[in-house]
């Protein structure tokens, strides 16, 4: 079992919460501990998330990235936060594995430009769920 960190949008963008819950679920019907499963909440709210609590948020972010073993990201919808999480944790030596929809999005030039960042197009959920289930068996 290894500790996941999965990052995606919050403020940046609840459009994708629902395909993060399925991956959560997934990653965690694979025997592994996501530290971030309420990424995937489809009632966690951009206005819950109120600036009293960005230094907690942050502190506990922080906490969890170094306690993680990898981190796995659905980078499809940009997000400021899931940016600065991705260098985080290549600060911290964590592998980063990131997927996105091609037909969607372009990633920055920041993360196809890295050669540290595993990058994971996709073009459908059921190619998603298909190289997700790759990555975690070779985990």
């Amino acid at each position: 079992m290894k500790k996941i960190y999965f990052a995606g949008s919050i403020r940046g963008g609840r459009a994708d919460a629902a395909l993060y819950a399925r991956m959560i679920d997934f990653m965690k019907e694979k025997g592994h501990a996501v530290l971030t499963e309420h990424v995937g909440h489809l009632e966690l709210s951009l206005l819950e998330q109120g600036k009293d609590r960005d230094a907690e948020i942050y502190a506990q972010d922080t906490a969890w990235l170094r306690e993680s073993e990898l981190l796995i990201g659905e980078c499809t919808n940009p997000s400021l936060g899931v940016g600065y999480e991705l260098a985080y944790a290549e600060g911290l030596g964590k592998p980063c594995y990131l997927f996105y929809d091609k037909t969607r999005t372009q990633l920055s030039a920041m993360l196809t430009g890295d050669p540290y960042f595993h990058i994971l197009p996709y073009e459908s959920e059921a190619e998603l769920f298909e190289r997700l289930e790759g990555l975690l068996a070779g985990l």
